[in-house]
């Protein structure tokens, strides 16, 4: 059997840099952020079995509040996770970082990081600045991504009101469950799923807690069909955090 990891972060210094500059000193209310280096990423691969993994950007993702420099750090860690596949061959692919909620700005990331550094599929966030996957503004995306038959890898993060629920505890914790689920209600009751068939959702950590609230949302919103669309969606396991230090 081949196993390939489909939550696997990487960290580069001049991401973390970028992330700190813009206040992520605790990235989700974690101690600090922590070490990684290709060499101890692969070792732990080996000592685990993994053939392959398939790296992505942890939470919080690649726009701080700027959406020019959200596309700068997107591109840089895009071309970076690709180097990492040309140089280790078989060993890495990647999920491609978009600068959301600028979706304009993520169309030209998802055409160049499919047809230029052939990327596995993209990396979303529960929700981007406030904005969860449903919204209509979202719809071009969805489109694109659903042409070209994409993975995408939905990966918790804070949620916009952490301040208030989180009470100082780190985020991952309790809350990047909850906003996983917030994400996927959303995108099966905006119709996302069903519109856009096409498109592979990979999600995170979640597979224990869908069947129990998929019968809940059908009861509450007196519908019969989230049930079955939350059944056709993978699933990854993992802490929702990060790396192999």
């Amino acid at each position: 059997m081949t196993l390939i990891d489909l939550h696997a972060h990487f960290l580069l210094p001049e991401y973390v840099a970028a992330a700190e500059r813009a206040g992520h000193l605790r990235p989700d209310g974690m101690p600090a952020w922590p070490k990684w280096s290709v060499r101890k990423h692969l070792a732990e691969m080996d000592r685990a079995g993994i053939e392959k993994a398939v790296l992505s950007v942890p939470s919080p993702g690649v726009h701080f509040g700027d959406d020019f420099r959200a596309q700068v750090l997107a591109r840089q860690v895009n071309e970076a996770a690709a180097t990492l596949g040309r140089d280790h061959p078989g060993r890495f692919g990647f999920f491609a970082s978009l600068p959301l909620p600028d979706v304009e700005g993520a169309l030209v990331e998802v055409d160049y990081a499919y047809d230029v550094l052939h990327a596995d599929g993209v990396v979303l966030l529960s929700n981007a600045g406030g904005m969860y996957p449903g919204d209509p503004s979202w719809e071009p995306l969805w489109r694109e991504l659903d042409a070209r038959s994409a993975m995408v890898l939905l990966h918790p993060t804070s949620p916009p009101q952490w301040r208030q629920v989180a009470l100082d505890r780190p985020r991952p914790m309790i809350e990047f469950p909850f906003d996983t689920a917030r994400a996927v209600t959303d995108l099966a009751l905006t119709g996302v799923l069903t519109r856009y068939p096409g498109i592979r959702f990979v999600v995170v950590a979640q597979g224990d807690l869908f069947p129990f609230l998929s019968e809940r949302i059908d009861h509450f919103h007196g519908t019969s069909n989230v049930a079955g669309q939350l059944k056709n969606l993978s699933y990854a396991s993992g802490s929702g955090y990060c790396c192999a230090a």
